[in-house]
């Protein structure tokens, strides 16, 4: 698709809000501990869509829609099990976290804190860990560019060189000058972007159909296995989607919001909001997914989702062809924000690791705060650059 005015302009006004909360972020940030952690003054709501939008990618938008669309109601157990998972996440680490990551010499990074939390005087805890962030995180830093520059490529249709820096270039920016409360904020700004664009789309996409009757009907005309709960993987496969909830005890830009709430008290409010968020945004995509069969099955020329990687676009198909112009360039903003807001904060977590872990953790441990604020932004521009 190449864009047109609408979408340019409400990609180009989204991409200046998120510089504009960074430099705000920015004059907020005095000392290394409000550029990697806010200064553990996160709010619940902040707190709560954080984590959530750190944590849903593009795939929330494009990869999970897509499987619906390909293979019907028996995906919906990733978005189950991603939730339950989430809650427990939210239950059982996000208050004990909280706490001892004070008390153990108030650590800024899970590495710093199994250093101090057990006594580690080898620090080999301290290297593995951060080694094991630094190398996946890198890794997962480059599909979040790939995934941005490619949405700019088809939106534009730039070269893929130029498309990489439109979509990280803000990105990048943000998160060098505001550090860990840019990224919350803007976090905040995109997560409320994600949920407009996966109640709205779903909806009207029903309603275009003729309702939710209508569509169950269209899809049983298309293929009825795929309004069953346990597809042709069977058991086993649905225990594979749903485990995909064990992912949250482990990953480090989701735990850092629980080590930035505000107190102990800011969680069990933040983890209704989050678990509120992330169960209408997944059952949004579900939605959107099983939509796009009926929706394509009666405007079949609309476009051609014939394949895997077409799969993909269903929601940037629905919201093309029921919404007008500008709201389609709204709700299409979304899927930039669900890629940017997971870049920035898997680059935090990487700049944090190189300056907190490494750099004053076994070279510099005198370091000024100015000079680790400075360190650690030149870190992000280091992770980019390793990324690309």
């Amino acid at each position: 698709m190449i864009a047109d005015a609408p979408l340019i302009v409400t990609f180009v006004v989204y991409l200046a809000a998120m510089i504009g909360i960074g430099f705000w972020a920015w004059r907020s940030t005095r000392d290394f501990d409000d550029y990697i952690l806010g200064g553990r003054s996160l709010g619940s709501f902040v707190t709560a869509m954080s984590a959530g939008a750190s944590d849903m990618s593009g795939w929330l938008l494009m990869g999970l829609p897509g499987a619906l669309y390909l293979t019907g109601l028996a995906e919906a157990w990733i978005a189950i099990g991603l939730v339950v998972g989430a809650w427990l996440n939210w239950r059982y680490v996000a208050g004990p976290l909280r706490v001892y990551t004070e008390r153990s010499e108030n650590a800024l990074t899970l590495p710093d804190y199994f250093t101090h939390r057990f006594a580690d005087g080898s620090r080999m805890l301290r290297i593995l860990s951060a080694l094991v962030i630094l190398v996946f995180f890198t890794v997962y830093c480059a599909s979040g560019i790939v995934a941005g520059a490619k949405l700019f490529q088809s939106a534009f249709g730039v070269s893929y060189g130029t498309a990489i820096w439109l979509g990280a270039g803000a990105t990048i920016l943000y998160t060098f000058i505001g550090g860990f409360l840019a990224v919350s904020w803007t976090d905040t700004v995109q997560a409320t972007l994600m949920i407009f664009a996966l109640l709205l789309t779903p909806m009207l996409a029903i309603v275009s159909i003729g309702g939710p009757d209508e569509m169950v009907s269209l899809i049983e005309q298309v293929d009825p296995a795929r309004l069953q709960w346990i597809g042709a993987g069977g058991v086993l496969a649905v225990v594979s989607a749903a485990a995909w909830g064990l992912g949250y005890f482990g990953q480090p830009h989701i735990l850092a919001r629980f080590m930035a709430a505000e107190s102990l008290q800011t969680i069990p409010k933040a983890r209704r909001i989050s678990i509120t968020w992330m169960a209408l945004c997944l059952s949004g995509a579900v939605i959107v997914g099983l939509a796009g069969i009926a929706y394509y099955s009666v405007h079949p020329q609309t476009i051609d989702l014939n394949g895997k990687e077409n799969a993909e676009r269903v929601f940037i198909a629905l919201a093309r062809g029921i919404l007008d112009p500008w709201m389609a360039g709204i709700v299409l903003s979304a899927i930039l924000a669900a890629i940017l807001s997971t870049l920035s904060c898997q680059l935090l977590v990487c700049s944090s690791a190189l300056t907190e872990d490494f750099y004053r953790g076994l070279f510099r441990p005198g370091a000024r705060q100015c000079e680790l604020v400075w360190f650690g932004r030149i870190m992000v521009l280091l992770v980019v650059t390793s990324s690309l």
